[in-house]
């Protein structure tokens, strides 16, 4: 196949920002990581392309198609992004993945012209596709469960100190992307590992787990922050396409708006502040304005009201 790397991106310093959720371990969360990030970038006035890269599970695709039947079934006015889902099953041989590749291209390339973000959710698996979007990636986030099984991603362990003993192969997958990386453009690629389905209580293997983050940290250049909590609401919510951030009717949730939406709500804030992305401050302004506007027209509150704040 002849695409590679530059083909797809590098079009100039004020290309969109390209954030890449990648794994090679599946169940990390990483479809409602990815929808969240979206809408939270949504809701600050930004304008934002998606691409599932997951062929075979197309996670993401349905997690928009079904936002976009609640918005006309329920008449929710619901933040959507521009979605571009690859159908394609893709090998990691280039020659099985012409049709896909096509795909990918053009969405990226289409997106490069109006978008702010381009967020990419990728398969838990290691694609051509995959590689040539961990390459682009400006930001990328990996989500782990809090558990060794999950470091096991990142690194062998030593048993008792908790030291590396050698890279994993999504690791050399990483290195290998920023190396890509900076011969195409020479830029940079923030890699920030994700504690996801993180318990409420403090243990051991929380303080543990913690520890050895932070030396594989130094060792792989990547940084870490907490991701979401284990909360009924992250599961619930995506027959619906609705997330934490969205005004929740009652009836669309197995309970009534409480404060564990509240707290999700936060936790997704506290991601995108530690993500450090490059929010565009008109958009933000946008939003606002956006908000009051909505507001000003004393439509009936049927949500609950302490879901209706600003996500400033």
């Amino acid at each position: 196949m002849g695409g590679n790397l530059s083909s797809v991106k590098y079009l100039g310093n004020d290309a969109a920002h390209v954030i890449v959720v990648g794994n090679l371990k599946g169940g990390t969360g990483k479809s409602t990581v990815t929808m969240h990030v979206i809408v939270m970038l949504l809701k600050l006035g930004q304008r934002v392309a998606s691409i599932d890269l997951d062929g075979r599970q197309l996670s993401l695709t349905r997690y928009v198609t079904n936002r976009a039947v609640t918005v006309r079934k329920a008449g929710l006015e619901l933040d959507m992004p521009r979605h571009t889902g690859v159908a394609q099953n893709q090998d990691y041989n280039r020659d099985d993945g012409e049709e896909a590749f096509r795909q990918f291209s053009e969405a990226v390339s289409a997106a490069e012209r109006w978008a702010s973000f381009i967020v990419i959710d990728t398969p838990a698996a290691d694609t051509y596709l995959s590689r040539v979007a961990h390459s682009m990636a400006d930001t990328l986030i990996t989500p782990l469960n809090d558990s060794f099984i999950d470091l096991d991603v990142l690194a062998e362990l030593e048993a008792e100190s908790l030291e590396m003993i050698k890279p994993s192969v999504y690791s050399e997958q990483v290195r290998e992307a920023r190396r890509q990386r900076r011969m195409a453009d020479g830029g940079m690629i923030d890699w920030i590992v994700l504690r996801n389905r993180l318990s409420t209580l403090e243990s051991r293997n929380n303080r543990r787990v913690r520890k050895a983050l932070r030396s594989l940290s130094r060792d792989l250049s990547f940084r870490s922050c907490n991701g979401f909590g284990e909360r009924v609401i992250y599961r619930e919510l995506f027959l619906k396409g609705l997330t934490a951030l969205d005004p929740l009717i009652p009836s669309m949730t197995a309970e009534p708006p409480a404060l564990s939406h509240l707290s999700a709500r936060e936790e997704v804030r506290e991601l995108v502040d530690a993500l450090k992305l490059p929010i565009d401050q008109r958009g933000r302004r946008r939003a606002e304005a956006r908000r009051i506007w909505r507001h000003a027209q004393d439509k009936p509150l049927e949500l609950a009201p302490f879901l209706e704040t600003s996500p400033a």
